[in-house]
Parts: structure tokens; sequence; C-alpha cells
């Protein structure tokens, strides 16, 4: 499984940036351009998106992996 992808507040947007990492491998004006950044990088890794909201708190998260015990996910 790849690292996890974080969609953070930025200034003047969003971020995603990758699990351990210090730079954002993208910044987007909007938290769902960002999010739909974070889902395709996700996919290709075979990893998790961790959405944050403005206050840096976690809201949501996705995950994009081979998950053996998978949640029952009612929101999609």
């Amino acid at each position: 499984m790849g690292k996890s992808q974080h969609v953070v507040p930025r200034p003047g947007g969003w971020g995603v940036v990758g699990e351990r990492n210090a730079r954002a491998s993208s910044i987007q004006p909007t938290q769902d351009r960002a999010i739909r950044d974070a889902v395709r990088i996700a996919r290709h890794e075979h990893s998790e998106v961790v959405i944050h909201g403005r206050d840096g708190k976690i809201r949501d998260k996705d995950s994009y992996g081979n998950d053996p015990c998978p949640p029952k996910d009612t929101k999609h």
C-alpha cells in the first residue's frame, strides 16, 4: 500500500500532501479539485485519501487500496 494522500488547507487554496512529505504534490483553488487529485493519486498507489477541514482536523477518509476487510461505506 502506498502513502496516504492528505487534502489540507494551504494559503490560497488546498494542497495534496503525501504522508511524511513536506511539500504538496499539488495546490488547487478548491477543496473539491484537491480531493479529485488526491483520489487519482491514491487509486494509482492503492492508498488512502484523508480529507482535512479548514481547521486542520480530519473530517473524512476513503480507501482506494486492496482492503481485505472493507467497511460498509454508506456515503457512496
